[in-house]
């Protein structure tokens, strides 16, 4: 079935040993080395046999390294048959597309990965997967383009906002807007917009839940996410119409690139048996690099 090629890290061949970000639409200005996930054929090794056995060998294996790197330049070109989370670095009819020709070049050919899977939520630009749990959903589409899991079923929220709400929503997005690095500080900073979001305002500024009418803060401390040092901030707020709820802002360096902070915001509706605060913890334990399902990553579900 054609479908659209998801966002992710394909060779730029403008740059070679380069990887740019293709957003799913256009190629973006994110670029990372390709050196590591480049293979190195071995270096032949001599045989002592006499000259003319030398010489014939030599030669022997030059053409079987020249075979070897013909298959090399195949396997890269095409992209690769393991785990299928290789991204193919062109349209399989043609050559790979320049991040300068990104106005008219065809995006990159997508191909079969943890991105298909439904318990796995993958966030290429950032380098982690997240574990989807029982009975949640990944949309297709969101209101601010981050990378979403939520509850499946919607219902209308208790505002008047006439807007659809979910009893549980986390979200993955890159930090951005701040001069902020500390996580901690970017984490305390985010947890008002993580609030306000989930049970505040919406997008045309309508009050969702009645507004926002207290707020207590539950945790504040550093965890380590996906082998990195983060930090955590976990707020119960109460709302003019409604339950309310415990929002959390998650914070830790990404795995990929530049290390550029990552914010993970967490909304749960209190009252909702399925969704107790220990499954932020689960959740967050869960958060792998991509390509690493030590401990329960790709192919896993985690239950409430």
């Amino acid at each position: 079935m054609t479908h659209a090629t998801p966002p992710g890290w394909y060779p730029d061949v403008n740059m070679p040993g380069t990887e740019r970000w293709w957003d799913g639409t256009a190629w973006t200005g994110y670029t990372r080395s390709a050196a590591a996930t480049q293979p190195v054929a071995p270096a032949p090794q001599p045989v002592r046999r006499g000259a003319g056995t030398t010489t014939r060998t030599v030669a022997m294996t030059v053409a079987g390294l020249l075979v070897v790197a013909a298959a090399v330049t195949g396997f890269l070109v095409l992209g690769g048959d393991d785990s299928g989370t290789r991204p193919v670095s062109g349209a399989s009819t043609g050559a790979p597309p320049t991040a300068t020709d990104s106005a008219s070049a065809p995006g990159p050919t997508p191909a079969e990965g943890p991105e298909d899977d439904p318990t796995v939520l993958v966030d290429q630009l950032d380098g982690v997967t997240l574990q989807v749990p029982e009975g949640w959903e990944k949309p297709e589409n969101t209101l601010d383009d981050a990378s979403t899991m939520r509850t499946a079923g919607s219902y209308t929220c208790p505002g008047d906002s006439g807007s659809f709400c979910y009893h549980g929503t986390v979200t993955v997005r890159t930090a951005g807007g701040t001069d902020l690095t500390d996580m901690k500080a970017l984490a305390e900073a985010d947890i008002g917009t993580a609030a306000d979001r989930a049970y505040g305002k919406n997008t045309v500024g309508d009050l969702i839940h009645g507004g926002i009418r207290s707020r207590k803060d539950l945790a504040s401390k550093p965890v380590t996410v996906a082998g990195r040092t983060g930090y955590l901030v976990r707020r119960q707020v109460t709302t003019g119409k409604g339950p309310g709820g415990y929002v959390q802002s998650l914070v830790f360096p990404s795995a990929v690139g530049s290390e550029t902070p990552v914010i993970v915001r967490f909304a749960f509706d209190a009252g909702q048996d399925a969704l107790p605060l220990s499954l932020m913890d689960t959740i967050t334990r869960g958060i792998r690099p991509i390509g690493d399902a030590t401990g329960g990553g790709v192919g896993s579900t985690v239950a409430p």
